[in-house]
């Protein structure tokens, strides 16, 4: 199942440097294994602003929802989810 995820992240002004630092970093190596395991196949940055566009490669809702809620920085996101069907247009898809 493939999934079009918009993150905003929204992390607290007086959020101590070292914190941030220390959780920014999980969330890198946590991203990159989901990535490698070909869950996380796509991410692309919102130009000019702490958010990202990602496709996700899932088994089901309930996965999605454990790896979103498994970011390091999932308490300080708004996270909008769009489940993706294959359009009938789509000259990759034809013959599926």
């Amino acid at each position: 199942m493939l999934f079009h995820v918009r993150m905003d992240v929204r992390l607290p002004a007086d959020l101590d440097p070292r914190e941030r630092d220390e959780i920014v970093a999980r969330e890198k190596a946590y991203s990159q294994d989901l990535q490698r395991a070909g869950k996380w196949p796509h991410i692309w940055r919102v130009v000019g602003e702490y958010a990202n566009f990602s496709i996700f490669d899932v088994e089901s809702n309930d996965e999605l929802h454990r790896i979103l809620s498994g970011l390091p920085l999932f308490s300080y996101m708004e996270i909008q989810v769009t489940p993706l069907a294959v359009h009938p247009s789509d000259i990759k898809a034809e013959g599926s």
